[in-house]
């Protein structure tokens, strides 16, 4: 799983942040998924079923599941991250020659 979101222009370690919390979200929506009911759709030639269940996979709420993972992970949620990677470049990668 790939966590480097590479772009020179920004700090390395806001890059990996990105990239880590961007993997993780991936795996909580392929969690939440319905595999098995989406399977079962299709296995019964069930086609619109399981069209319609999965352009309502789209607009179902894993946000709210997500920053409830982060409270439990008792990690900033939302955008919140940011400004400790912002404190850490200014007190200790400023410092760097």
């Amino acid at each position: 799983i790939g966590l480097d979101f590479f772009d020179a222009s920004i700090n390395r370690l806001a890059a990996w942040v990105i990239g880590a919390r961007c993997m993780l979200k991936a795996l909580l929506i392929a969690l939440l998924e319905p595999t098995d009911k989406l399977r079962q759709m299709e296995s019964a030639g069930n086609y619109t079923s399981r069209l319609a269940m999965l352009e309502e996979l789209k607009t179902l709420p894993f946000g709210s599941v997500w920053d409830y993972y982060c409270l439990k992970a008792d990690v900033p949620i939302g955008p919140a991250w940011l400004q400790t990677v912002k404190d850490y470049e200014t007190n200790v990668l400023s410092q760097r020659t």
